[in-house]
């Protein structure tokens, strides 16, 4: 008696599969699997021009804390880091430096450079004047200020304040 039709496709099948192997069946899977969660991810990142809700520049997402900015004014002790800096970098008088300044305890921050050239203040002193920045958290201003040279040849701050644009 002859095999059915249906007999003979599967021995050929068995046939087929007992040259290639049973090591093909995990790759099989592993593809077929991969295929199937790539399909599966892909719908994630499908974007609809009908969308009802729409984000602005201003929504805030719960991924992200908003930080409240607020002026920090420069506490006493660092403007006196800041004074510091200044009669530093003025002694050297250097024309184009700069001295960097640090407060570990308020964890403020900044560089005070001097302006321009020296000139006679009213008691007839040697002046400058410096510009300092201030970096404290997300806060960043500027102070200004002024300072004369004593008898001791050492530079006295005479004011440091906000700058304040003229």
């Amino acid at each position: 008696m002859r095999p059915s039709a249906s007999e003979r496709a599967f021995e050929a099948l068995y046939r087929a599969w007992g040259r290639v192997g049973l090591s093909v069946i995990p790759t099989a899977r592993a593809v077929a699997s991969l295929i199937l969660i790539g399909l599966g991810a892909s719908g994630c990142s499908l974007s609809r021009s009908d969308a009802v809700a729409k984000m602005d520049d201003k929504d805030v997402t719960g991924s992200i804390t908003p930080v409240a900015m607020v002026d920090r004014e420069p506490t006493e002790a660092d403007l006196a880091f800041a004074r510091n800096a200044a009669s530093d970098v003025l002694t050297k008088g250097d024309k184009d430096s700069s001295q960097p300044w640090s407060n570990p305890e308020t964890g403020a921050r900044g560089s005070v450079t001097p302006l321009a050239q020296a000139y006679a203040g009213e008691d007839g002193r040697t002046c400058r004047d410096f510009l300092a920045s201030y970096v404290n958290g997300a806060t960043e201003s500027w102070l200004q200020g002024a300072a004369c040279k004593t008898g001791q040849g050492r530079w006295e701050i005479h004011t440091v304040k906000p700058w304040r644009k003229s």
